[in-house]
């Protein structure tokens, strides 16, 4: 096997690529990467809402100091992932991703119905105190920041198919439309007319809850073993012109993390030897592996029935 591959065992004689434990290392300099960044950049809110008078700096300041929790969960489920096979986890802890990514989703949606309920409640509230324009510019530039971090971390956990990272991700991307809601707030009460923050906070509200209920829908999804229909036919497709397959009479995949573990009974000539079968499941999991990047295949070979 290559350098770069070095193979790690489990107690039960399992194989795992050191490179997997790698991408999932690298997972977590985004995480900190993001916790960084919430840190710095809730400093820098809070400080200038209060020497603005910028109540929409102050509640984007506070936002952030939530989101160090989403992310320091994340951070934990990566780490935790990270752990080798044992005695009673004989798959590993790849699923500590999607529980992590579940957690952020819940934080997320805790988040946006704040901004959706302090937004209403800014509606009927009498007139405040005209913010320095001074605080947009730093909500614009904050805005600026988080973009670059959603854009690291979304680069990133495409590239080492990390579901609890692109969710850090997301949760980046919502910030940043946080704290351009706060910049169209505080540049309309520039101009007399604060109903602008209140719709634009409205705006932000729901954009965070719908990112929540999309990762709590791909989290719970992976971890109640749902599998997408269409890239399953795709599988399928592979191992049906595997020459040697002569039929497939079960086939199942789910998730595991940043894995895909695929099971599938296949037939074959009745006729063949155990050592031919042995090579025809071979051919399955070097043609899963070139067109799929699917390293975790279970092949059960039987003979084809007569008609």
């Amino acid at each position: 096997m290559d350098g770069a591959l070095k193979e790690r065992h489990s107690s039960k004689g399992e194989t795992y690529s050191v490179n997997v434990y790698d991408d999932i290392k690298k997972g977590e300099r985004g995480a900190w990467i993001s916790i960084a960044a919430y840190l710095v950049l809730s400093a820098f809110k809070l400080v200038s809402g209060y020497i603005f008078a910028s109540s929409a700096l102050l509640a984007d300041g506070f936002n952030n100091l939530t989101d160090i929790v989403a992310s320091v969960a994340v951070l934990i489920g990566l780490k935790i992932s990270r752990k080798p096979p044992d005695s009673d986890h004989a798959y590993g802890h790849f699923r500590a991703e999607t529980v992590a990514a579940l957690i952020a989703s819940f934080i997320m949606a805790v988040v946006g119905i704040q901004v959706l309920v302090e937004a209403v409640g800014s509606f009927f509230e009498g007139s405040k105190e005209t913010p320095d324009l001074w605080s947009a510019g730093v909500a614009g530039v904050c805005a600026l920041a988080m973009l670059g971090v959603y854009k690291y971390n979304s680069g990133l956990a495409r590239r080492i198919n990390n579901q609890a990272l692109m969710a850090a991700a997301k949760d980046n991307l919502s910030d940043a439309f946080v704290s351009v809601g706060a910049v169209v707030g505080i540049v309309g009460s520039q101009f007399g007319l604060p109903w602008m923050d209140t719709v634009a906070a409205l705006a932000v509200g729901l954009l965070i809850c719908r990112t929540a209920w999309e990762i709590f829908r791909e989290s719970t999804h992976s971890l109640t073993d749902g599998f997408d229909e269409e890239r399953l036919l795709d599988f399928r497709s592979t191992i049906a012109r595997t020459p040697g397959v002569e039929g497939i009479k079960d086939m199942k995949a789910r998730i595991h993390g940043n894995h895909v573990l695929v099971d599938v009974v296949i037939e074959v000539d009745p006729r063949l030897s155990i050592i031919e079968g042995h090579r025809i499941s071979d051919s399955i999991e070097e043609r899963m592996v070139k067109k799929h990047n699917i390293m975790n295949v279970h092949v059960h070979v039987e003979p084809k029935e007569e008609p």
